[in-house]
């Protein structure tokens, strides 16, 4: 079976389940299956959003992030469900077994895709034979269909496995990436966010083709070194190894909820500003981290989306001074429109052990009441729910849109489902 390996290359598998929220409903209640099946956020309301649908529905015109009543208008008899993450946690932990009894170098990427490096596991079979092996077992074992790209770096297993859906197996070697990649448009390419691809076509360069043709100084003069990483992907590079530990590397921790009803209720946005910055305070606390910036993200009602951020003299942590951040940054950059969502990431992540503050003689004895009051707060919030403590003003104008249901929000999600998983594996 050598001969179907490289003997100095590598062999990528980039595994990604087809619509999985829904395809795992699917599996659950088999009564679904050939429906069309949409999970939103907030099922039970017309203005909520599309997460994912299944590919009955998508054929009917339902796309992500499509608002529900214009998803009905599509498909009237869609079936709308609200998420089960419970439910999809347990799936994606079966995934993943099944993945590591092939190779160990397994790294999740999210919930429903990751890589896998089998340059070792010729005596498995062959790379062919290995992936439709992985993709039957997961329909049969699991209900579950995905889609595997087979390629010699991880950016071209990814976009491999973008190109049959469902249940698709495609092979991309380096030497048709000329044939293959470069005809399409820029912004098709894994990596390439939509800003991105509008900056390239400022500057001429509509297709990956051109990308890759490109002078890479030019490249870097306007994107930075993000210039000089998509240069190199277009040309078919990438060598980033397989590393099953790189889903706990935590970069940032960040929340974000979409608001029940469009709104410009300064009280109401101060109450899920408050529910943000507890949420994003209580992961950093599990993981032992501060933040020397904080960044908030605001989306109006026409879907207009700002972020701005604002790094701190010292590193924080406390929900107390997240919110602060927060809601200094909103009350300098909202404009007055109604408000559709809000988010709140903390950035620039230090380990605990490894930031200090600089206190001054007379500050010192103050942070460490502040310390001991952060802890009871959240003894309390723990108990009584994450409303506890807030101010009366606050509460009032939040009664009717409560956002302690933690399964409604919480943008790292799969993150966070991953480091926890791990952490009870060791």
């Amino acid at each position: 079976m050598k001969q179907f390996y490289p003997k100095d290359g590598r062999v990528i598998f980039h595994v990604d389940m087809n619509s999985f929220y829904a395809s795992v409903e699917i599996a659950f209640d088999p009564s679904l299956k050939g429906k069309p099946v949409a999970i939103a956020g907030n099922a039970k309301e017309r203005r909520g959003i599309i997460v994912t649908s299944s590919y009955e529905a998508r054929a009917k015109g339902v796309k992500t992030t499509m608002p529900i009543w214009e998803a009905k208008k599509h498909c009237p008899e869609l079936i709308v469900m609200t998420p089960n993450f419970d439910r999809y946690r347990k799936a994606s932990l079966q995934i993943f077994q099944l993945l590591r009894e092939y190779t160990p170098l397994v790294e999740p990427v999210s919930i429903d895709e990751g890589y896998m490096d089998i340059s070792a596991c010729y005596q498995l079979g062959t790379p062919l034979f290995i992936a439709q092996t992985i993709q039957t077992r997961l329909l049969k074992e699991l209900n579950l269909p995905c889609s595997i790209g087979i390629a010699p770096n991880k950016f071209l297993a990814k976009m491999a496995s973008d190109m049959k859906k469902p249940l698709g197996i495609t092979v991309l070697r380096k030497r048709e990436v000329e044939t293959v990649l470069w005809p399409l448009k820029v912004g098709e390419m894994h990596g390439v966010g939509q800003k991105t691809a509008e900056k390239l076509n400022k500057i001429g360069i509509i297709t990956i083709g051109d990308l890759a043709r490109s002078d890479v100084t030019r490249l870097k003069a306007s994107l930075g070194i993000n210039g000089e990483k998509i240069y190199a992907r277009a040309n078919g590079i990438d060598h980033r190894p397989v590393d099953p530990d790189a889903v706990y590397d935590f970069k940032s921790i960040g929340n974000s909820t979409t608001l029940p009803a469009d709104t410009i209720n300064l009280d109401k946005i101060k109450v899920i500003l408050t529910n943000l910055a507890d949420s994003v305070a209580r992961r950093m606390a599990k993981k032992e981290v501060c933040a020397e910036t904080i960044q908030i993200t605001i989306r109006y009602f026409d879907r207009k989306t700002v972020t701005r951020s604002q790094t701190v003299l010292n590193p924080i942590s406390s929900q107390a001074e997240i919110y602060k951040v927060a809601l200094i940054l909103f009350t300098k950059h909202w404009n007055g429109d109604p408000v559709r969502l809000l988010g709140v990431t903390a950035q620039q992540l230090l380990e605990k052990k490894n930031a200090f503050k600089q206190l001054d003689l007379f500050n010192y004895k103050k942070d460490e009441k502040k310390y001991e009051l952060t802890k009871i707060v959240d003894q309390l919030r723990d108990r009584f729910g994450e409303e506890a403590l807030l101010k009366g003003s606050q509460l009032a104008a939040n009664k009717e849109d409560r956002l302690t249901d933690k399964k409604k929000r919480g943008t790292s999600l799969e993150k966070d489902f991953f480091y926890e998983n791990r952490e009870q594996e060791e």
